[in-house]
């Protein structure tokens, strides 16, 4: 059956559906399969051990990366776009947040704990994570190398150049602020290690919205859009929000 659009849909029979239903079932299944033999793969990857000892800003005081980890064996931290001086974080790393804070709970019973780190001071952190009403552990990176070693903040000189090291190579950015998920673990012994990174659209993984997107007939919908993510908005700012 022919790709087409919602706007012009290819009309059949029961029959016709049933027939190309199970064919897309098959190549489903090769992709689920695919995905399984990723995922173990991601597990193969060598753990390199965190040799800065990196402090953040928290609620709770001064605290070193091992304190993310309250008390699990694995921690995922969210690389969240908020720089200084910001008025609030970027509204795609929030439609990111939107998706993990009701999974923190969830993350915890399977001994992985969560963060998100962003560059700008606490004091500007948490006035939006209010406004956002998440309920996550959020820290400060701003009296840290944290960011700029996990290649997510880069100076106003490095942009400028049109070249900036993301997502494991040399490419231009338009921001000194990027997205990325980082997983790290914790040894018997306390020693933290990274275990995994991953930038651009590798942070879709969490992104739920647009898995149920994939699933209807306009899909996400965003060709004409200037860029992908333009049609996102802070929970709190869309108009039918604000109309229930």
């Amino acid at each position: 059956m022919p790709t087409s659009s919602p706007a012009t849909p290819v009309i059949g029979t029961p029959e016709q559906w049933l027939a190309a239903r199970r064919e897309l079932l098959r190549q489903e299944k090769e992709f689920t399969r695919l995905g399984d033999a990723l995922a173990a793969r991601r597990r193969e990857l060598p753990w390199v051990k965190v040799g800065k000892n990196y402090r953040f800003d928290s609620e709770q005081g001064c605290v070193p990366l091992a304190d993310l980890f309250a008390g699990r064996r694995q921690l995922i931290i969210q690389h969240f776009m908020l720089g200084r001086g910001w008025e609030e974080g970027c509204k795609s790393c929030s439609f990111m947040m939107d998706h993990i804070a009701p999974a923190v709970v969830h993350l915890a019973a399977r001994d992985v704990a969560f963060a998100a780190v962003s560059h700008a001071p606490l004091a500007e952190i948490l006035p939006f994570k209010r406004r956002m009403d998440w309920n996550v552990n959020w820290v400060s990176s701003d009296q840290t190398d944290f960011n700029g070693d996990f290649h997510v903040s880069f100076t106003p000189e490095d942009v400028a150049t049109g070249r900036v090291y993301y997502n494991y190579g040399p490419r231009p950015f338009p921001h000194e602020e990027a997205p990325g998920i980082s997983v790290f673990a914790r040894g018997d012994d306390g020693t933290v290690y990274h275990t995994y990174s991953t930038y651009g659209r590798g942070v879709e993984a969490v992104m739920g919205t647009y898995h149920l997107l994939d699933l209807v007939p306009k899909g996400r919908d965003e060709a004409a859009l200037d860029h992908g993510m333009e049609w996102v908005r802070h929970h709190d700012s869309y108009s039918h929000a604000a109309a229930r």
